[in-house]
């Protein structure tokens, strides 16, 4: 068994008595005074995230651009210079081997953030099939993120004489202690934030940096435990529960970020006749009405007021508290004859509670604020 992976940030989050596990990997925070109370912070003043534990790459050379445009989903050309891009990398089953952000510099030059535990397989899909003169670097162990999110982000990133007035989904360009530092508006909350790229020779001096201005911005050290109820609460997709090799963007409900007027890219086939012909499930939001909490893998099932009473329907495949809302909310691949608006039940350790299916988010997002 490999050991877990550490970032540069470890002993600073043990020293700060966090809880540590395994994620993708890596032995990361998941939390340090509660999940509820980072979450709270983020989404009212500003929490500080390590999330050095994803993927870092780099993809230059003449014709990048169109080279990584003929392989993900999303057209790169609706972006300019300086602009950042979700999309997802498809087998030709289109099957999701991971989502990904892209940051376009230049058609030469491409910057990309893959999950964590997928970075390795992202890696060797790009150089397998890399044209001569475009070369993938990876630079996973070189660089570190830290994620600065909430509504205090932006006068938090201008106190540390960092750029933070471009839009969302656009980066800067910024120096810290001498290094090039990458300030991108991006992020997995729903909040007004940034994330930070730095190289991991100044990334314990820049988490030292952010969190010495606690007091005046409210800074608040956040877990990846905040960062699952944060995305969850506006219905971003996790890989590996809302996104899969089985579960595609079609079913995934991402049309929005697969540019299907392309010529080609890897898994267009196979998703377009899945688009005409419908999917067999559809990823759908519920939201409680009773007290439970639904966690993935619990069964959806038909009202008993309805026929088929009590037919699986479909599976959470990620679920929690939602701190804003007090209430359990969840994503779930459904069959795509349920709507929104239906009520449905989940089997919460033997208990058949209510719910309503919804469209996410479930919290009014933030991000462009």
């Amino acid at each position: 068994m490999n050991p877990l992976k550490q970032t540069p940030l470890a002993e600073r989050h043990v020293a700060a008595g966090a809880k540590m596990a395994d994620f993708g990997g890596w032995e990361m925070p998941i939390e340090y005074t509660g999940v509820v109370t980072e979450h709270s912070a983020v989404r009212t003043a500003v929490g500080i995230f390590d999330v050095s534990h994803m993927g870092k790459v780099r993809i230059h050379g003449p014709g990048a651009a169109n080279f990584l445009n003929g392989l993900l989903t999303n057209d790169l050309d609706r972006i300019a210079s300086g602009q950042a891009q979700y999309t997802m990398m498809c087998n030709e089953a289109g099957g999701v081997i991971d989502d990904l952000i892209v940051y376009r510099w230049a058609d030469d030059d491409i910057f990309m953030v893959p999950n964590a535990s997928n970075a390795p397989s992202v890696v060797a899909v790009l150089q397998n099939v890399a044209p001569a003169g475009v070369e993938i670097v990876d630079l996973h162990n070189d660089l570190g993120i830290i994620a600065v999110q909430g509504p205090s982000s932006k006068a938090l990133i201008e106190s540390m004489g960092m750029p933070a007035d471009h839009d969302y989904m656009t980066m800067a360009e910024s120096r810290f202690r001498g290094e090039a530092v990458t300030v991108c508006r991006t992020g997995y909350t729903g909040e007004h934030g940034y994330e930070l790229v730095a190289p991991v020779s100044v990334l314990v001096e820049l988490w030292d940096a952010l969190l010495a201005r606690r007091d005046e911005f409210g800074v608040v050290r956040a877990g990846l435990g905040a960062r699952d109820t944060l995305r969850t609460e506006m219905g971003y997709p996790l890989h590996g529960q809302d996104l899969s090799l089985d579960i595609s963007p079609v079913q995934a409900g991402l049309i929005w970020a697969v540019g299907w007027d392309k010529p080609e890219f890897t898994g267009r086939a196979a998703l377009l006749a899945e688009r005409t012909v419908g999917p067999r499930r559809r990823l759908r939001g519920l939201k409680s009405m009773d007290r439970g909490i639904p966690r993935p893998h619990m069964e959806v099932r038909r009202v008993a007021a309805e026929v088929f009473a009590g037919a699986v329907i479909g599976e959470v495949t990620s679920g929690t508290f939602s701190p804003t809302l007090k209430q359990g909310v969840a994503l779930a691949l459904l069959d795509p004859s349920v709507n929104i608006g239906d009520e449905v039940v989940v089997d919460v350790r033997g208990r058949e509670l209510k719910f309503t299916v919804t469209k996410p988010p479930f919290v009014e997002p933030s991000t462009r604020t």
